[in-house]
């Protein structure tokens, strides 16, 4: 068959394929079949807030600081503006894959999980309606050819880093239908994705990649074929980690009957996968039907790309990444992104400062993180502040020590050459042997070489400063020192677990010594961060403290978080801003919540960002300013106290009473928080009917986006009023909570949301749908609500407020 004769949809194509070349087509990179006209083809591109690994591209906020926006539709238009530069990336090269690995729809039940910046909410219903607008922009608008093909990770009940792939989460009934399935039911039930791939852990004691009835009932709710791609080197893993099968042809077998349609495994090497599934073939464990059933799913996600018909109704060319309209939305979703969590001394917005002080790790840095591209550019907060405040003095101080090392061995300083790499050869002090030493909590930090401020990798075993920034899937750029008795210092690389010593002869710095080899420093202070800090801030008419974390460190995929606390230096940095008496807004940049109520007790103010993207800078000053009205909520509870988050490993939020909704702790800033620039009035909540009937539990699935009232949906209304002069983006929620059921109930659970502007002085009655059933899809808000101009004011108890703890009735 000729390429111009070539089959135009997937069953034509699975018909045509010997079971040679089906066989093969179940790995992750799959062949060419040349007589058939079809291109070689892999599943996955990471795109989870921009297109990643591939070079230049336009990087969004932070998962987890988009949904700060609580706002599905702005998840669409990122998630379309992905899309196009994944497609102008395919049109550079066609290996790019047009099936994106995103989003990741697992709940942020635990603030301890390594890969919270990656997911949206601790509410699975606001998981599952933030993750459907950014699963329609990634589908495009056209009836036939998707822009690209949305994949949902990780299925199922996976929110720990620790052992993750051979751990299993004890998951019963009522949270696996309560908590777990609806973030993923939701964007499924909307049509607009195409594949989902399973997690590594095993949930009560069975791995995910073999679970054949929980992939069977997730694919039930889609209107659409659903392809199930592992996760890398999850089908190996079912014999090597977890010990679950004895042998790879078994386990293969069984990940194919169960469900699995690719496998991902071994990186580029198709050879293992080719010879386990055929050898289960020959041992009758599959048959040619099981293949074919799994690779028509993959054969249909790629028909949806227009690969097979050869349509591209897009049109998207190399020139489609980091277009101006995308610069524009990275900043508008950096702004949305800006919660304002306390602004006690109202310090906020800024008033014409003269004299500003950034100061911390963030002060004028912008970092990324393992799943983001290479931006094109970054603001930081500094220079964003000296360009919306030309006429005031903007100073700058990080915090870092400012130190020089002399090996006691050599007696020789450690100094920078011009290649970066730094040897022992330094007679004395000079700017070339000054490193910069950041901490970044539990005893791990960064070494920046003044001369050329770049960060001193180990990426080679010949230690140089030749890094932009900390990264990969193992950062080489941290370093743990270790202080002894008599005061010097011994330094072990992280990455490799060396110590460093000075190579004899040479003395170049290396990485390939013991605890007992390694080189002991004499660390000379040259200027203190806290000197620098208090020099910065003293006479300053407001300090922005910049502290959070860097995301390759202290919390990222295969690394849990130690704890909920700021480093020892950043918190250090914070007291000594606020001990010189200037007002301090202590501004989180982070990819996690933090458990700072001493920290917030002395503060002025405190604002939380995630790691931005690019447009940081710019996003956050325009809400500092005042430019753009604060309009983010957290979209994830901060615990006062790290006790109060509950177990990492333990699963069952409801019998363990786990967050918010099951949890009797008080948080520090809860779920939906979040201040602006005015005072806004809630002025009754009135329901359309006191009692619905309970639907039938044949309607428990029905999507809750399509709810009516005759599925026992219910209207409430509730009057708001922008009491205060400024505008407000506000959002309005209602909470609900049932104390006297048979079973286990939530102590609050999120109903239905909406964001409603207001102009100063304006009032409005606005209406939200709120559905009875706890169906698995819940897409809340079911659909648009309504917001009507005020007629006759009805009386009635204030029926919400805003608070330290987030949004809830009052007094019900």
């Amino acid at each position: 068959m000729t390429a111009a004769s070539r089959p135009l949809d997937a069953t034509e194509v699975l018909a045509a394929l010997t079971l040679d070349e089906k066989i093969a087509m179940l790995h992750q990179h799959s062949p060419a079949v040349e007589r058939l006209g079809l291109a070689p083809f892999h599943t996955g591109t990471e795109g989870l807030h921009g297109l990643s690994w591939l070079g230049t591209a336009t990087v969004f906020p932070q998962p987890v600081g988009l949904a700060a926006s609580w706002d599905p539709e702005l998840l669409r238009a990122v998630g379309d503006a992905v899309a196009t530069e994944v497609r102008a990336k395919h049109a550079q090269d066609p290996a790019v894959s047009l099936n994106v690995w995103a989003p990741v729809v697992n709940t942020l039940r635990h603030p301890l999980w390594g890969r919270t910046e990656e997911g949206y909410s601790e509410d699975p219903d606001l998981t599952a309606s933030l993750a459907t607008g950014f699963c329609r922009g990634l589908r495009g608008d056209h009836p036939e050819v998707w822009k690209t093909v949305p994949t949902l990770k990780h299925y199922l009940a996976y929110g720990n880093e620790t052992d993750r792939a051979v751990t299993s989460s004890h998951l019963p009934p009522q949270s696996l239908r309560e908590w777990e399935l609806p973030a993923f039911v939701g964007p499924l039930a909307a049509g607009v994705v195409g594949a989902v791939m399973p997690s590594y852990n095993l949930v009560n004691g069975r791995p995910n990649h073999v679970a054949g009835e929980l992939l069977d009932e997730l694919r039930s709710f889609s209107p659409t074929s659903i392809a199930v791609v592992s996760d890398a080197q999850a089908p190996s893993n079912l014999v090597d980690g977890e010990r679950y099968f004895d042998d790879h042809v078994a386990s293969h077998a069984a990940a194919l009957l169960a469900g699995i349609d690719s496998f991902t495994d071994n990186s580029e090497d198709t050879g293992p996968t080719i010879e386990r599934v055929t050898a289960a073939l020959a041992a009758g464990l599959v048959t040619e039907a099981d293949v074919d059933r799994a690779l028509l799913r993959v054969l249909e996600l790629r028909e949806r790309t227009g690969e097979l018909s050869g349509q591209d109704p897009y049109g998207v060319g190399p020139e489609g990444i980091d277009l101006p309209e995308h610069r524009a939305l990275a900043r508008e979703s950096a702004a949305r992104g800006v919660v304002v969590l306390a602004n006690d001394a109202e310090v906020l917005p800024l008033r014409s400062p003269a004299r500003i002080a950034v100061v911390g790790p963030f002060a004028d840095r912008v970092v990324h993180d393992w799943y983001s591209g290479t931006p094109p550019y970054t603001s930081s907060i500094a220079s964003a502040l000296r360009e919306r405040y030309p006429d005031a003095e903007v100073v700058v101080a990080d915090g870092a020590d400012r130190v020089a090392l002399r090996s006691l061995t050599h007696d020789r300083y450690l100094e920078l050459q011009p290649d970066g790499v730094l040897t022992a050869t330094a007679v004395a002090p000079h700017p070339g042997t000054q490193l910069d030493v950041t901490d970044w909590g539990d005893g791990v930090a960064s070494l920046r070489a003044v001369g050329n401020d770049l960060l001193l990798t180990g990426s080679s075993w010949i230690q140089a400063a030749t890094s932009s920034r900390i990264g990969g899937w193992v950062a080489q750029e941290t370093y743990r020192l270790h202080t002894h008795h008599d005061g010097t210092v011994s330094v072990q690389h992280v990455g490799s677990g060396k110590w460093l010593r000075v190579q004899h002869g040479t003395h170049l710095l290396v990485a390939d010594g013991t605890a007992t080899t390694a080189e002991r420093f004499a660390r000379h202070v040259v200027v203190a961060g806290t000197a620098a800090v208090t020099a910065a801030s003293t006479g300053s008419d407001v300090v922005v403290v910049a502290l959070g974390n860097d995301p390759h460190v202290a919390g990222r995929e295969t690394e849990d978080r130690p704890d909920l606390l700021l480093a020892p230096g950043s918190r250090e940095i914070w007291r000594t801003a606020v001990a010189t008496g200037a007002p301090a807004v202590l501004t989180l940049v982070s990819s996690y919540p933090y458990a700072v109520a001493e920290e917030a007790a002395s503060a002025a103010a405190v604002v939380w960002t995630s790691h931005a993207g690019q447009e940081l800078g710019h996003g956050l000053v325009d809400v500092l300013s005042g430019d753009r009205e604060p309009s983010g909520r957290l979209a994830q509870t901060w615990w006062a106290r790290e006790e109060d988050a509950g177990d990492l490993l333990d699963y069952d939020v409801v019998g363990a009473g786990q967050t918010y909704r099951y949890a009797d702790a008080t948080p520090l800033y809860g779920l939906g928080h979040g201040l602006s620039w005015t005072s806004v009035a809630y002025r009754g909540l009135r329901l359309a009917t006191d009692r619905v009937e309970a639907p039938a539990a044949t309607t428990v699935h029905v999507a809750a986006d399509r709810a009516e009232a005759g599925d026992g949906a219910i209207d409430a209304v509730v009057t708001v009023a922008n009491t205060g002069a400024r505008p407000v983006d506000e959002l309005v929620a209602v909470w609900a909570h049932a104390p006297e059921l048979p079973v286990p109930a939530p102590r609050r659970r999120l109903a239905a949301w909406t964001r409603v502007d207001l102009a100063p002085g304006e009032t409005r009655d606005v209406t939200l749908r709120v559905p009875s059933a706890s169906s698995p899809s819940g897409t809340w808000p079911p659909r648009p609500p309504t917001a009507t101009r005020p007629g006759p004011q009805h009386p009635g108890p204030t029926a919400c407020s805003r608070g330290r703890t987030g949004w809830r009735p009052a007094d019900r």
